[in-house]
């Protein structure tokens, strides 16, 4: 196939002949409104641009893209020049540009004229930042005259751009908990299959020991044909109680690793004293991954398949009435820290969606005032402390990643709309 067939029939190439300053970017001119995408399809919905882009937030880019947006509502320091690299993010760039990064619609509008397509943006672009007449508009033009905004060695070059797109948040921070945290009714972990014993009498198990595990539905620790089964190990199904409302949530399960299913789980008959025994004869699991020591009496889970992500910041459609923090992740963590995750008492039934950023309250001391010679009972404003994304939300309760703190975070902190 000729170069020219392979710039036509593979939109996912970018192709450039900088000798004959010709410049084809069909997937380049792409957008600040990138969405991060985490799992085996990831490359495949990067070339294709399928993200959902809802009609509300389209046309506020639309209306953006008329006017612009006041030179006031930038942010201070907003760049006039700045050059996209390998390691930005969505939300870094959304900041360094707006007040309110999670505003990411209009910085698409700023740059509609330009943008066609509102999901991919990739290192190398540089945005332009004109301040007109008191608004504010993004482009990727230096003003009216040029269009070069990659800067090349005078030679054609192919690369592929499968991969490249820059995610709405660094991928590290939020894929560990895709599959860490589960949060699960009263019964589940009661009633999933759980290890009896592991090999050579060992107590404690890591990572590659061979364990023996019982229990569980019908069939579940039943070789089958197809891949070979595999299940998530968890322990402790500690209650999510709304600190507000005292209702519990859920049960949050503690995740300690990986098992794959080695041999199924049988039942044995022999002859006891003339008489027939049937017992039950554990299935066989290696432990192929382990955050902490497995012991007996641990519970397995189904691995369930690897899900197509994406997250685009965003204020949540309603509001948000007594959203609170309920938990800090990890084993006997009080307060929060930047990129860090929290369990919030808001989920799937109150209209919470990934992607949803609500602003974190400090919630206000009550103090006695003695300063009049009385002793009145006062309490202390409310005071923001900083934002967080929703990124995996379950029926009553939501994971939330910490995106930035002026103060320390911990349970029982308010959240509001931003």
């Amino acid at each position: 196939m000729g170069a020219s067939a392979l710039r036509m029939h593979h939109p996912a190439m970018k192709t450039f002949q900088t000798g004959r300053r010709r410049l084809f970017r069909p997937n380049l001119l792409a957008s600040l409104a990138a969405l991060a995408v985490l799992g085996t399809s990831a490359s495949v919905a990067n070339a294709q641009g399928n993200y959902p882009i809802t009609p509300q937030q389209r046309a506020t880019a639309q209306a953006t893209a008329q006017a612009g947006i006041p030179v006031s509502e930038l942010a201070p320091g907003a760049p006039d020049e700045y050059t996209i690299k390998s390691g930005d993010t969505l939300w870094a760039i959304s900041r360094m540009y707006l007040r309110s990064p999670w505003r990411w619609p209009e910085l698409w509008g700023m740059n509609m004229s330009d943008i066609k397509n509102p999901h991919l943006i990739y290192p190398g672009q540089v945005l332009f930042l004109d301040k007109t007449d008191g608004r504010a508009r993004l482009s990727t033009r230096a003003g009216s005259g040029s269009g070069g905004t990659i800067k090349l060695s005078p030679r054609t070059r192919y690369e592929s751009l499968a991969g490249m797109a820059l995610p709405t948040l660094k991928p590290s921070l939020i894929e560990p908990f895709l599959s860490e945290p589960v949060v699960v009714d009263e019964n589940t972990l009661a009633n999933a299959p759980r290890i009896v014993a592991g090999n050579d009498n060992h107590v404690l198990l890591a990572r590659g020991d061979r364990a023996y595990a019982i229990g569980g539905a019908e069939g579940e620790l039943i070789e089958q044909p197809g891949p070979i089964k595999q299940f998530r190990v968890f322990r402790n199904a500690t209650p999510l109680v709304d600190p507000g409302t005292g209702e519990v949530l859920g049960y949050e399960a503690q995740y300690l690793g990986r098992s794959q299913l080695q041999r199924s789980q049988t039942v044995e008959s022999q002859m006891q004293d003339g008489k027939l025994v049937t017992a039950v004869v554990p299935a066989t699991i290696d432990l192929i991954a382990a955050k902490e020591e497995i012991r007996a009496g641990d519970r397995l889970l189904p691995e369930p398949p690897r899900q197509l992500v994406s997250y685009a910041p965003r204020a949540p459609a309603g509001p948000v009435d007594g959203g609170r923090i309920v938990s800090v992740y990890g084993n006997a963590v009080t307060f929060a820290a930047q990129n860090q995750v929290v369990a919030i008492n808001k989920g799937l039934r109150d209209g919470i969606a990934s992607g949803d950023v609500l602003a974190i309250l400090k919630n206000g001391e009550v103090i006695t005032d003695r300063t009049n010679g009385t002793k009145e009972t006062l309490k202390l404003p409310n005071e923001r402390i900083g934002l967080l994304m929703v990124f995996r939300p379950f029926e009553k309760v939501s994971y939330a990643l910490i995106l930035e703190i002026s103060d320390v975070p911990k349970a029982g902190d308010l959240l509001v709309n931003p």
